[in-house]
């Protein structure tokens, strides 16, 4: 995935003169987890350059940048770390096109690395996506394999307007299913790690049926899409997982016609449960599918407490915690 955020930089750039990326470290050393390793040394630091350590200064600079012409895809070492930020993002990026009554827009990209999985601890495994789905304006993206993350990046930094463009850093370098006491499987074993070489696009607010099935719909983004897929498989449950890729436009239809034909539903992701995007998935399918339904909407999400080093396995929803809701809603 690392590889193919950095190819979907590169064709980007390649294609228009006009988008630059910048934040902390990203330039000489390529980003802390090097998704933008060696775009200085082919584009100049004129286009991939560092910035001070600043992330509200970095959001700044970048609106204006977007006001301007460019196509600024800016990166926040950490999405812990975009909090300074969020005035920046709340009150001038996801407002410009509005109150300049369309004279203006903000096509700005804001790439970070999200989630837990690392033993990042407190301070750098926080989900944060529920914050800027609330916020009329802004694009919230996750994607789940390299194939989307290319597609969707390239889509975003072509999109007229904002985007918040989450990484989920437990995917970089393989998908993992929730059994952490496993080796990794690399995404170069991985039928989902192959991309196609130039420029396509995977479009922002479309979902993807990434399992199909007839007793239950899971809805789940990032790493949360393969442990669904483990756990429907231990639980023995003919799930139907839908892969939302898009919180902000959410893909309604796809929820919908999955939730109509299964009856069931369960939303899982790592996030903190209060607040979590979850809540708002559960309000839309009881006032759209209500009829539908056979048994509550269930959500397993993260606990509501800050996320812990020492008992990670325990925060990060996994397996086991998503089987037992599975069996809940198939018998409630």
């Amino acid at each position: 995935m690392i590889e193919a955020i950095r190819d979907g930089h590169d064709v980007a750039m390649e294609r228009d003169e006009n988008v630059v990326v910048f934040g902390e470290d990203v330039g000489y050393f390529g980003g802390v987890f090097r998704c933008t390793h060696g775009l200085q040394e082919k584009y100049g630091t004129s286009r991939v350059f560092d910035a001070p350590i600043t992330e509200s200064g970095i959001v700044g600079a970048a609106i204006g940048m977007a006001a301007y012409g460019l196509k600024p895809c800016v990166e926040i070492q950490f999405a812990d770390y975009i909090f300074p930020a969020y005035d920046q993002i709340t009150q001038e990026a996801a407002r410009i096109r509005y109150r300049s009554n369309g004279e203006f827009t903000c096509p700005l990209v804001i790439r970070t690395p999200t989630g837990g999985g690392i033993f990042g601890g407190q301070t750098h495994s926080q989900s944060p996506e529920a914050i800027f789905t609330h916020v009329s304006g802004l694009k919230t993206v996750i994607p789940s394999t390299p194939y989307d993350a290319k597609g969707m990046l390239i889509a975003a930094i072509e999109d007229p307007d904002p985007v918040i463009f989450l990484e989920p850093k437990r995917l970089y370098n393989g998908p993992f299913d929730g059994q952490h006491d496993k080796p990794l499987v690399p995404w170069s074993k991985h039928e989902d790690g192959k991309i196609p070489e130039g420029h396509y696009t995977v479009p922002l607010g479309k979902a993807e049926t990434r399992r199909a099935g007839s007793e239950v719909t899971i809805l789940a983004y990032g790493t949360m899409v393969y442990v669904a897929e483990t756990a429907a498989e231990q639980a023995g449950v003919d799930a139907e997982i839908i892969d939302l890729r898009s919180l902000i436009p959410l893909d309604l239809e796809a929820i919908e016609e999955s939730v109509k034909k299964t009856g069931r539903c369960v939303v899982v992701h790592e996030a903190t449960l209060t607040g979590g995007f979850g809540g708002e998935l559960a309000a839309l399918i009881q006032e759209r599918c209500f009829y539908h339904l056979e048994a509550p909407v269930k959500r397993v999400a993260g606990w509501d407490t800050p996320y812990p080093h020492a008992q990670e396995w325990a925060y990060l929803p996994g397996p086991d915690r998503v089987g037992r809701a599975l069996k809940e809603v198939m018998t409630g």
